[in-house]
C-alpha cells in the first residue's frame, strides 16, 4: 500500500503529531472517511477537540498537498468536533429535507460590513447566469439589504395560500424587507425569528430550485440556528475582509456551523485590495492575506478574493449588481469565479444533517 497514492497519503498524515495527545493524527484516531480517488483527489473528516491546536489542520493539508499525485484543488477537508460525534438519540433531531430547493448553502460572516449580501446576490446572479434555477432568501431579520440591491420593493402576492417569491436578474427573491416598512425597527426576540425563517421556507412557493442562497445576518445567532435547524443545509460559505478582526470574527462563525454538522464549504476574501485603473498599482486598504489564512486554519479552499472596485457601492445601492453593471470589471470576474468553484465544490453534495458525526 506504501507505493500507492493512498499509502503516500495515510504516511504523510502518520507523520503529523498532535501535541497534546503525543500520537499521530491516524493513531489518535483523528482521521475519519479518508477518500483517496486515482485522479488525485483527497477527503477525510478531521476531529479536531477544543483543546487541540487548530494549526493541526494546515499541517495536516499542507502535508497531503506534498504528495506526489495529489491535486492540490482537489484536497477537502471538513473540521469536527468529536466531543459530539454520536449519532442523534432520535430521529425527531433530523429536520426535513426540502429537495424541491436543491443545494441550499448559507452565505455568513463573523461580523457585520464585511460585504456578505454583495457576494449572496452577485453569486446568485452568477449561477442564474449560467442557468441555474436560483432562490435568494434574506435571512438578514435585522438588515434586510437584498430589496434595495436587487432593485425590488413592492410586496409579494399571495396566491393559494402561499407566497410568491418576487423575480429580479433571474433570481427568486423573499426578504422581510418586502413585508415591513422601511423604517420598522425588528426588535423581536428568537422565537419569532424562528417563525420568519421557518415561514420563508415552508410558505414560499420557491418551485423547484437547483441552488437556494441564504443571506444570513453577521454573527451566531438566533438566525443561524433556526436555518440549520429547519432543513438540511448543504454547506457553509464564509466571508471576511482581509484585516484580522475580521477573520477572527468569521473564525468563529465557522466554528459554529462545525459545531452543528453544517460543512463549511469554502472562504470568501471581499475588499481584499484596490487595483488603480489607471496606473495599474495595488493598495491594499484593509491588510492582505486575511482570507488565505483563515481557510488553511479551518481546513477549506479560499474561493476567491474580490478586488474593491470604484462605483460598486452606487450600483448596488440602485438595485444593479456588478454582475450585471460592470460584468466585465475585476471585482465581477472574481464573484463569477466564486459562483463557479461553489457549483464544482457542491456538485453532488447531499445535505448536511446539522448533527455530528464520526
Amino acid at each position: 500500500m506504501a507505493d500507492t497514492l493512498e499509502g503516500r497519503v495515510v504516511a504523510a498524515l502518520a507523520g503529523i503529531r498532535n501535541p497534546r495527545l503525543d500520537n499521530d493524527l491516524l493513531s489518535a484516531g483523528m482521521i475519519r472517511d479518508l477518500a483517496v480517488t486515482e485522479q488525485g483527489g483527497v477527503s477525510f473528516t478531521f476531529l479536531l477537540a477544543a483543546d487541540d491546536p487548530a494549526t493541526l489542520v494546515r499541517q495536516a493539508r499542507a502535508a497531503v498537498q506534498a504528495v506526489d499525485g495529489v491535486q492540490r484543488d482537489a484536497i477537502k477537508i471538513s473540521v469536527t468536533n468529536p466531543s459530539a460525534a454520536a449519532p442523534p438519540p432520535q430521529a425527531a433531531n433530523v429536520p426535513a429535507g426540502q429537495p424541491n430547493l436543491g443545494r441550499i448553502l448559507a452565505i455568513s460572516s463573523g461580523k457585520g460590513g464585511v460585504g456578505k449580501s454583495t457576494v449572496s446576490v452577485n453569486v446568485a446572479v452568477a449561477l442564474a447566469q449560467d442557468g441555474a434555477r436560483v432562490g435568494l432568501m434574506d435571512a438578514d431579520i435585522y438588515g434586510p439589504n437584498v430589496p434595495r440591491m436587487f432593485g425590488v420593493f413592492e410586496k409579494p402576492p399571495v396566491v393559494g395560500g402561499r407566497i410568491q417569491p418576487l423575480v429580479a436578474h433571474g433570481v427568486k427573491l423573499m426578504s422581510l424587507g418586502f413585508l415591513v416598512e422601511r423604517d420598522a425597527p425588528a426588535i423581536w426576540r428568537g422565537p419569532i425569528i424562528m417563525k420568519i425563517v421557518t415561514q420563508f421556507l415552508r410558505d414560499v412557493d420557491w418551485g423547484d430550485l437547483d441552488y437556494f442562497i441564504v443571506d444570513l445576518p453577521p454573527g451566531t445567532g438566533d438566525a443561524q440556528l433556526s436555518l440549520v435547524q429547519a432543513t438540511q443545509v448543504a454547506g457553509a460559505v464564509i466571508v471576511t475582509t482581509p484585516q484580522e478582526v475580521a477573520v477572527g470574527d468569521a473564525l468563529r462563525g465557522a466554528r459554529m456551523f462545525e459545531r452543528v454538522g453544517v460543512p463549511v464549504v469554502g472562504v470568501v476574501e471581499n475588499m481584499s485590495a484596490f487595483v488603480d485603473p489607471e496606473t495599474g498599482r495595488r493598495f491594499e486598504l484593509f491588510s492582505s492575506g486575511g482570507g488565505q489564512r483563515l481557510a488553511e486554519e479551518i481546513g477549506v479552499p479560499l474561493l476567491g478574493s474580490v478586488p474593491l472596485q470604484a462605483r460598486l457601492a452606487e450600483q448596488a445601492d440602485a438595485g444593479r449588481p456588478v454582475l450585471v453593471a460592470s460584468p466585465e470589471s475585476p471585482a465581477a470576474a472574481s464573484l463569477r469565479e466564486v459562483a463557479a468553484e461553489l457549483r464544482r465544490l457542491t456538485a453532488g453534495r447531499s445535505a448536511a444533517l446539522p448533527i455530528l458525526r464520526n
